[in-house]
């Protein structure tokens, strides 16, 4: 690129101008942490507190704006796409509108490059160049990512995918064709990424899961929204699925065990493998106590913190405040977790856990699932929102993401069920749910199951104690209620037995049975009638139909 200025470690002979990037003032190329550290803190862009990490805003965007996220629709994937809320179109010519404006917006800026990888093992990773306009944000990407140390590599790399990063950048709706001035909107045909208006870091790696799990599919891989960890070896390995708040970083990151990743997974012919190089925990609350590993993250040089809570003179954070999100967070290398897999890859798994934080205190503390049983979980993929987490959420409300990730799925759910129910066929995989959320009563009644609890009964689910212990069938759900777990009182084990009032658990069981039915109606076309039968069993109560049709839609 002509009269711009290079710096940094080993640029790419294939520029920036690839992408449309024209007549910019200066690019560095793969800086190291500490370099990229340094220039957000001269930018203003965030400060260094306690024992080093970087604390760092997002604006008004705190989370991931879904309802901004699009996929251009183009021939060569049209009728491969589950269009709808989740996969929403958007025009070729808008994106060309959108890409060509924000172009020249970038022109005479500064800009960071990383260029790395998405996917541990060689024979399936996608190499991805991430192009931002923060030095922070570009530190995030090299949190998150698998890194290219050869200076050699890095120059003659070509990317197969390229996120565009700027979110001072805002889209005009009535001429970009998008909801509001934020925008992710991923191009398979050209292998390209923009992402404008929003600065929350989870939109770089969200989307580039997005582009995984597109891919992966026809490569023989299943791509999946879990944690995976192993004991001695690879034969012991373990996949942890949850949405946010089920607990799926905090139990995978177990002192006795090594973790492979927290968040993003392929499953191929040879085993599991992680697709990131970091990872991206919730640390509201978090406690040293309960999860010291992850904690310990928190003050590291190396850790990005996104929205956390300091003392502006003393520099110390509080990760008890939420003044300014429940969903804080904190992005670190996975090298910070001191019993991580260097090389991101695991055998196939021996357990698979399904995590749920039932709200309504509804679901056994863990049950074994039969295949049929696991399909069914897996398209449900069921937790509960409490109140008090979003404007307006006054009781616990269910909340189905099918696979436990549909946000970041472009195809149909189907397609990643069929493949999960073929592997745990192929290589025997026992399939546990686990409510790690309420017992002894619903939100505001009960309270949430103990961790060292959940720990113990996960610990023994994987150590095989218990392989022969003797169950019994949920009466609803159907699911095998283990009826003794070391370490864990038995009382607990049978929801129903730790509620005082019976005919009360009853009714709640029986009202969440009816939202699972009512949410898997769209899938049922899709399953076999052993997979629809592996759901609960329920006669509907009088008038509770009605009412839970109005939660869903």
């Amino acid at each position: 690129m002509k009269n711009v200025h290079q710096f940094g470690y080993a640029a790419s002979h294939y520029g920036l101008e690839h992408h449309g990037l024209h007549n910019l003032w200066a690019v560095w190329w793969n800086l190291p942490t500490a370099a990229l550290h340094d220039i957000a803190v001269r930018n203003r862009e965030g400060v260094t507190v306690h024992r080093g990490p970087l604390v760092v805003r997002t604006g008004q965007y705190t989370g991931r704006s879904p309802n901004d996220r699009f996929i251009v629709k183009e021939s060569m994937n049209s009728k491969n796409i589950w269009w709808g809320d989740i996969n929403r179109p958007i025009s070729e010519e808008h994106f060309n509108k959108l890409h060509k404006d924000m172009m020249t917006y970038l022109e005479g800026s500064q800009l960071f490059v990383q260029d790395v990888y998405a996917g541990a093992d060689p024979d399936y990773r996608l190499k991805v160049r991430v192009i931002t306009e923060t030095a922070w944000h570009n530190f995030f990407a090299r949190n998150m990512f698998i890194l290219e140390r050869d200076p050699d590599v890095l120059a003659n790399f070509v990317p197969d995918f390229t996120v565009i990063h700027a979110p001072s950048f805002t889209s005009i709706p009535e001429e970009h064709g998008t909801n509001s001035s934020a925008f992710i909107i991923i191009n398979f045909a050209k292998g390209l990424i923009l992402i404008g208006g929003t600065s929350y870091g989870g939109e770089i790696k969200k989307s580039i899961f997005s582009v995984m799990n597109y891919l992966m599919p026809d490569r023989g891989v299943l791509p999946m929204h879990c944690s995976a960890n192993m004991g001695d070896g690879p034969e012991d390995t373990a996949i942890f699925f949850g949405l946010s708040g089920t607990g799926k970083t905090t139990l995978s990151a177990d002192p006795q065990r090594i973790l492979i990743g927290d968040d993003e997974h392929g499953w191929s012919e040879k085993g599991v493998f992680n697709f990131e190089g970091g990872c991206y925990a919730k640390v509201i609350r978090l406690s040293a106590e309960a999860e010291p590993e992850i904690y310990a993250t928190t003050e590291k040089f190396g850790t990005i913190l996104e929205n956390v809570a300091y003392d502006a003179f003393t520099r110390r954070v509080d990760l008890n405040d939420a003044r300014w999100t429940e969903n804080t967070r904190a992005s670190y290398p996975l090298v910070h977790i001191p019993n991580s897999a260097p090389d991101g890859l695991g055998g196939h798994p021996r357990n698979v856990f399904f995590l749920t934080a039932d709200a309504f205190g509804v679901l056994p503390p863990i049950s074994k699932l039969t295949p049929e049983q696991a399909m069914y979980h897996f398209i449900s993929g069921y937790t509960a929102k409490v109140a008090g987490t979003e404007r307006g959420v006054t009781e616990p409300q269910a909340t189905f993401s099918a696979c436990f990730g549909a946000p970041f799925l472009p195809r149909h759910p189907f397609v990643y069920a069929r493949m999960l129910g073929d592997r745990i066929e192929k290589y025997g995989a026992n399939v546990w749910l686990v409510n790690t959320g309420w017992t002894g009563g619903p939100y505001g009644i009960g309270h949430r199951m103990p961790i060292k609890y959940t720990r113990a009964m996960i610990e023994a689910a994987l150590s095989g104690a218990l392989d022969n212990v003797e169950t019994e069938p949920h009466p609803i759900f159907g699911v095998l209620i283990p009826k003794h777990v070391p370490n864990v009182p038995d009382e607990v084990l049978n929801p129903r037995n730790t509620w005082t009032d019976k005919e009360a658990y009853d009714y709640q069981a029986r009202k969440l049975a009816i939202m699972f039915k009512e949410n898997f109606k769209q899938f049922q076309d899709q399953v076999s009638e052993e997979v629809i039968a592996a759901g609960p069993k329920v006669e509907p109560l009088e008038g509770i139909v009605t009412k839970i049709k109005e939660i869903l839609e």
